[in-house]
């Protein structure tokens, strides 16, 4: 495996961090690439899991073997790469599932995101002189601990589609993490290159030992047992999640929060027992044959995916043999995340044009902007039905994030994305796990230069903003691919991006997911370094894209489902995901 690039990137991750006036900016990358293995994909008859990591991937299919759900294979899964990556996801964090029911052909959404604390006010991010902080400030520390929301949603959920008992989901964690595992190479790369990780004693205790030059990360290979992990997983096991949210556990998560040294935050156990997950309507679209299906707000990844799809059709309808797909992907892009940025946020707050912003009417109104030889500049906001005028807010979101794909051997259906937010969270660790700090995904200025308040500004109780991506796609009514990724933002263009390589280029699932990425939030273009052929880059320069090439850090998991050949999966080269199955 090749590393190189990972010092160039993370030395301009922190050149533009050090820039900016405040963190609310999308082109901040401060999880680092770690390299690009061979294409993985594979094949099985009856069931599959795609994780993040191998012995996630393996006790998901331990549970699916039982003749677990998915829904039961997806909590093993969580709970184990709550240990192995953690600082990608984990209990102390949050996750929108998606599910398929295939007998009853029933699809929902369980929403686990964070809410935050009832004392924060919109200005929660604004320090003395008026100005937003910078990121890390804003992220070291309990300042940026929201409401952890996973759990509660996966006893909700497995309340519903569980068949295997809640405490047998948990032995496989629990087994590892008392026997121990090797530190993977990924984690070792993060917590060398990450800033600031070994802040607080836990943590060093942990993930480092010290040496004659101070704190140095344990070395790859080197085995961790986590009994403190067990231990609370034990205690979750036995009483629920009650615990977590009522009990010693709340106690010791509201105690860590609001003593840490390097800034306190403002939780309280009325925050923690207040936490409801919530179930929601799948928001579905149509692009060609295709339905597909996502998660709705406060995750802006549905709206966007389908509206970016929506554009490309429209775009190409208009074009014909002429269209050129990177081209448009970049234009469509532009055009989705100006909605994005300006609309989405916490329906509970803010009134969210959902339907009117994958409208198709509109989509091809806005597709009308999009030129074959030029190229879009300072886009702003349609007006989708349903919406109010309003202008668009940048808010940041981070590449330390998690998803998995599951299909069960009854042709139940689960992608499910979960994140604590950057990597390593906020550096608190309690109970074995990290917390997040999701509260960072709010918008730093809670309000616009004349005044307007802002879709996604920092509210009592309010769930941030999400790029997360679950996506279930079907077709003549019959669940045919699973799909989704981490990666902040990014989140967005990977799920397009990879979704058209699959639907309309036909690529085959491996391929397409190891094909170079094409980033276009509205501040230039980013293309994949090494991934991107010459001419293709001199054809976009000479229409006018600013580009850059950059190390990305998509961990797309996505499994074909086939009546006849069965079921095939894609596990993405960029980490250290693994597909499973029987």
């Amino acid at each position: 495996m090749s590393w190189l690039g990972i010092k160039p990137l993370f030395f301009s991750v922190l050149c533009i961090g050090s820039l900016l006036a405040h963190a609310s900016n999308p082109i901040i990358v401060p999880e680092v690439a770690s390299g690009f293995s061979a294409i993985k994909s594979a094949n099985y008859s009856k069931a599959m899991a795609v994780t993040a990591n191998p012995h996630a991937s393996r006790a998901a299919v331990k549970i699916l073997r039982q003749g677990g759900s998915a829904v039961d294979a997806a909590i093993a899964a969580q709970l184990v790469l709550g240990l192995v990556e953690p600082q990608s996801s984990g209990i102390g964090g949050g996750a929108f599932m998606l599910h398929w029911q295939a007998r009853s052909g029933e699809l929902v959404v369980w929403d686990g995101r964070e809410t935050a604390p009832a004392s924060v006010s919109e200005a929660y991010y604004i320090n003395t002189d008026g100005q937003p902080m910078d990121f890390f400030s804003a992220v070291i520390g309990g300042h940026s601990v929201g409401v952890p929301g996973v759990l509660a949603m996966l006893e909700a959920s497995h309340k519903e589609h569980g068949k295997l008992p809640w405490a047998n989901l948990f032995k496989p964690a629990i087994i590892l993490a008392e026997q121990g595992f090797a530190i993977s190479e990924r984690l070792h790369i993060l917590l060398s290159r990450m800033p600031r990780v070994a802040v607080n004693p836990q943590i060093r205790e942990y993930f480092f030992h010290r040496s004659e030059t101070g704190w140095q990360p344990k070395t790859e290979g080197s085995v961790l047992q986590n009994l403190a992990y067990a231990q609370t997983l034990r205690r979750l096991a036995a009483l629920g999640v009650t615990d977590f949210y009522q009990g010693e556990l709340a106690k010791q998560i509201v105690q860590a929060v609001n003593n840490d040294p390097n800034r306190p935050g403002r939780l309280s156990l009325p925050d923690m027992k207040a936490y409801q997950p919530k179930k929601r309507e799948a928001l579905c679209g149509q692009f060609r044959i295709y339905r597909i299906c996502g998660v709705p707000p406060p995750s802006s990844g549905g709206t966007t995916v389908l509206a970016i799809l929506g554009l490309l059709e429209a775009y190409e309808s208009r074009y014909g043999e002429h269209a050129d797909w990177h081209h448009s992907f970049i234009e469509a892009s532009k055009l989705a995340f100006a909605d994005r940025n300006a609309y989405v946020g916490d329906p509970a707050f803010v009134s969210v044009p959902t339907q009117g912003m994958i409208d198709r009417d509109y989509l091809h109104q806005r597709a009308m902007l999009i030129r074959n030889n030029s190229v879009l500049s300072n886009v702003n906001a349609g007006l989708p039905p349903g919406a109010e005028p309003r202008l668009s807010s940048n808010s940041p979101e981070f590449p330390s994030t998690t998803h998995l794909s599951i299909v069960d051997a009854e042709g139940n259906v689960v992608s499910m994305t979960s994140s604590i937010e950057t990597a390593f969270g906020s550096r608190i660790m309690i109970g074995g796990f990290l917390l997040n700090n999701q509260l960072t995904d709010f918008s730093f200025m809670p309000r616009t230069a004349d005044g307007m308040p802002v879709a996604n500004r920092v509210q009592s109780g309010k769930r941030p903003r999400s790029s997360m991506s679950p996506t279930i796609v079907f077709k003549d009514g019959r669940a045919l691919l699973v799909i989704g990724s981490p990666g902040g933002t990014r989140i967005i263009n990977y799920v397009a991006g990879s979704l058209y390589r699959i639907l309309a280029k036909q690529l085959p699932l491996a391929e397409a997911i190891a094909d170079g990425h094409i980033i276009a939030m509205g501040y230039g273009v980013e293309l994949e370094s090494g991934r991107v052929d010459e001419s293709t880059l001199i054809r976009l320069r000479e229409r006018g894209h600013n580009i850059v090439l950059r190390d990305q850090t998509s961990g797309l998991h996505v499994i074909r489902i086939d009546e006849k050949a069965g079921l095939e999966g894609g596990a993405d080269p960029r980490r250290e995901g693994e597909i499973s199955g029987f």
